[in-house]
């Protein structure tokens, strides 16, 4: 994060606008309706009346001195003089404002955001400064989603929040009363201009609001692209007290959470279960009978080799409520990511996604079966094991020839796509010196799959 928005109360706040042209009358125009004690310095002169807003202070039509500065929290300055500007920001900030000299970045303690208006409720989007069209164009498109209603509800909100503080001691209840009222019946209330039913609405559900009882959701987090959540993992990893997730969630995913929720980080590597099995379901049992809503968040789908039926079965066991919410599994997006098709009329009829790393002392994958032509071999967790993947096919009858693709950190910035023959397998996956998450995928396909010219990391250093 490069910028900060801070949230100044404006009551009994001293706005000081300097500046008659529009960059001013644009800053002037923000506070209009707002309870600051705005002041209006016009020295180059004031507009013309037929041109100023409704309910703009009288110009003052001078320069303001240390004076008029004194007790201003902020202060906008829009003069085309850039010495005078900066002489004026300076006596400004001596006099403890933060100042904003219109589209002067360099001389500015701040930048005004784009800004949506709903009263109570107030969206901000900015950009530092650097781009404050793209800015002003998101601002657009969130406002035409965004209710008219924000404002009377958030209004409607604070005048119960004490009412509901008081009935409701419980921190996680008072969370789920605010969702439902925010949600539900109230809301729509609002939005139709009915406030004082708006408000018998809430009250009866404030006397229904009771601690919930705890819920599990087991979410794929698909291959890394946060753009590649569905919509309901998106809606529920918002909605979490808790996300229990793996190593290979990566951050950009993590931040679509809500930013108060707890992460606990129990992810493994090959040979390294740092948080046994055993334990990440007891920890999501417990954390649910706490009351809390739990996500427990996996790479990929965590019904595809990501033990997500084991901890149902788990939850299931204790009398835990629990939901799966199906993830875009690595192969799938492995591949359309590397431009490779894992079916193909003139070259796969059947596909197979297969683990190279079954369970310690259990069966392996019957390799017999994966040998023949014209099919797709999708292995998981096989680049430490290439060579056994490499040999197994071919003496399954696999011919050394047969195309194969290493798709490693696929969907991310740093996904590197390598190709190569089935023989030289081991070799491909050991010289490619490979660190993040890798998919192998072996058959005629894969002959098909855009290899990096230069590895991506490489050519992005």
């Amino acid at each position: 994060m490069r910028v900060f928005l801070a949230a100044f109360p404006l009551d009994r706040t001293r706005v000081v606008v300097v500046g008659a042209g529009e960059p001013a009358l644009a800053k002037l125009r923000l506070f209009l309706t707002s309870p600051a004690d705005l002041v209006w310095f016009t020295p180059e002169g004031a507009p013309p009346a037929l041109e100023r807003s409704r309910g703009a202070p009288e110009p003052i039509p001078r320069t303001p001195d240390a004076g008029d500065l004194a007790g201003a929290r902020l202060v906008f300055i829009g003069l085309a003089d850039e010495t005078e500007a900066a002489r004026l920001a300076a006596l400004a900030r001596a006099a403890g404002a933060q100042v904003n000299v219109v589209d002067r970045p360099a001389l500015s303690d701040f930048q005004t955001p784009a800004m949506i208006d709903r009263d109570q409720v107030v969206v901000g989007i900015a950009t530092g400064g650097t781009a404050p069209i793209l800015a002003r164009d998101l601002r657009s498109r969130i406002e035409a989603v965004l209710p008219a209603a924000l404002g009377p509800l958030a209004r409607l909100a604070g005048e119960l929040r004490a009412t509901v503080k008081a009935t409701v001691p419980d921190f996680l209840a008072r969370r789920r009363f605010w969702e439902r009222a925010f949600r539900g019946p109230a809301a729509d209330l609002v939005a139709d201009g009915r406030p004082a039913e708006a408000r018998r609405e809430m009250l009866r559900l404030l006397n229904l609001a009771t601690p919930e009882q705890g819920v599990v959701h087991i979410v794929g987090a698909g291959p890394g692209d946060p753009e590649l959540l569905t919509l309901k993992a998106l809606r529920v990893l918002q909605d979490a007290d808790v996300i229990i997730h793996d190593r290979l969630v990566p951050e950009a995913v993590l931040e679509r959470a809500r930013r108060d929720a707890r992460r606990l980080h129990v992810g493994k590597t090959r040979g390294d279960h740092s948080v046994p099995q055993d334990q990440i379901e007891r920890m999501m049992i417990d954390e649910a009978r706490a009351g809390h809503r739990v996500v427990r968040l996996k790479g990929g789908d965590p019904f595809v080799f990501g033990r997500g039926g084991e901890e149902l079965a788990a939850l299931r066991a204790a009398g835990v409520q629990a939901f799966v919410v199906p993830g875009v599994t690595a192969a799938l997006a492995c591949a359309a990511s590397a431009g490779l098709p894992l079916t193909h009329r003139d070259h796969a009829q059947a596909v197979t996604l297969v683990t190279a790393q079954p369970r310690p002392g259990g069966p392996d994958a019957d390799w017999s079966v994966l040998g023949a032509a014209n099919h797709t071999v999708a292995v998981y967790m096989g680049a430490g094991l290439a060579d056994r993947v490499a040999e197994r096919l071919q003496a399954a009858g696999r011919a050394g020839s047969t195309p194969v693709a290493v798709v490693e950190n696929g969907t991310r910035p740093d996904q590197r796509v390598l190709t190569g023959r089935l023989d030289g397998l081991c070799g491909l996956v050991r010289d490619a010196r490979l660190t993040g998450p890798a998919m192998l995928f072996i058959g005629e396909v894969a002959a098909l799959a855009v290899a990096d010219a230069v590895p991506r990391r490489e050519a992005a250093a």
